[in-house]
């Protein structure tokens, strides 16, 4: 499997934020043709913030495959959010989608409301949306970027968490996206890395505060990945290398992390919480 998927360097490319799916190339594998279901989640709510592409996708394709019904949160993509949708229902599973601004609190909170009206519940929460941008020095970081890259990344995952948690019975979940860049942050990418690692720390202090309810918190930190974020948010030079830099010398595809955010929300990992899984091409991840 490692070596049918695509190596460095890849064709210069960039595009506007936050990027497409359908303008990459080559084109991410979300698991689209790939992972089969067994089950694992049969019955179960799930919301998935920034699943109309990348990671958040490949979760999607895979949550509906193990048996739940999708609330899918976007910013603006919806093409791409369309074609997740059709996806899961291709299924026989329930998929809603919501548009909006995760950096304003009262749409997080309706994001959840959304969840509780057409699903019925929530059961799992899947923290993934985030914005990045990269700088080569601090001055070039504007206040107004810093504030952005907070309300997206750790301030929203707060606010929906908050808004979660007293819907979600005993076995339910968190899944966090962390990165890589939690413990090894990339300068270039100092507002997103900073974040990065508030998310491992907000985490690890969820899992324990929620353990009481019943209710588990976790992280998966990626490595490079190749999403639509990357040509959306680097030079073509970086995007042409992206990935060659890890042990297995190409970028990850969303169809490798799904599995580690199913096992996460599977209610048999239930003594795990707490926690952060690396999916990282063999780096090391401290």
């Amino acid at each position: 499997m490692t070596q049918n998927y695509p190596t460095p360097p890849f064709p210069k490319q960039q595009q506007p934020m936050p990027g497409s799916t359908a303008a990459m190339n080559p084109r991410p594998d979300h698991g689209e043709t790939s992972y089969k279901g067994s089950g694992r989640l049969q019955g179960l709510k799930a919301i998935i913030t920034g699943g109309d592409s990348g990671i958040g996708r490949a979760v999607a394709i895979a949550y509906a495959r193990e048996g739940a019904d999708v609330l899918i949160s976007y910013l603006n993509e919806g093409e791409d959010a369309a074609e997740v949708k059709a996806l899961i229902e291709r299924e026989g599973r329930k998929a809603v989608l919501v548009e909006g601004d995760l950096q304003n609190a009262a749409h997080c909170r309706d994001v959840v409301q959304k969840a509780i009206d057409e699903l019925g519940g929530v059961d799992i929460l899947v923290n993934n949306a985030a914005h990045q941008a990269t700088f080569g020095d601090i001055g070039e970081i504007s206040d107004e970027e810093w504030e952005l890259t907070f309300r997206v990344n750790i301030h929203a995952m707060f606010y929906l968490t908050k808004a979660a948690v007293p819907h979600m019975k005993p076995g339910s979940a968190i899944v966090n996206t962390a990165s890589v860049n939690s413990d090894m942050p990339n300068p270039s990418l100092l507002a997103y890395a900073t974040t990065k690692g508030a998310i491992q720390n907000f985490t690890a202090g969820l899992a324990q505060m929620l353990a009481e309810k019943g209710i588990r918190a976790n992280a998966v930190a990626p490595g490079p990945i190749w999403t639509p974020l990357i040509p959306s948010t680097m030079s073509e030079d970086s995007v042409a290398n992206f990935g060659k830099n890890v042990p297995m010398q190409r970028a990850g595809q969303p169809a490798e992390l799904a599995t580690a955010y199913v096992m996460l929300a599977d209610p048999l990992s239930s003594y795990t919480s707490g926690t952060t899984v690396a999916v990282t091409g063999g780096r090391p991840f401290i």
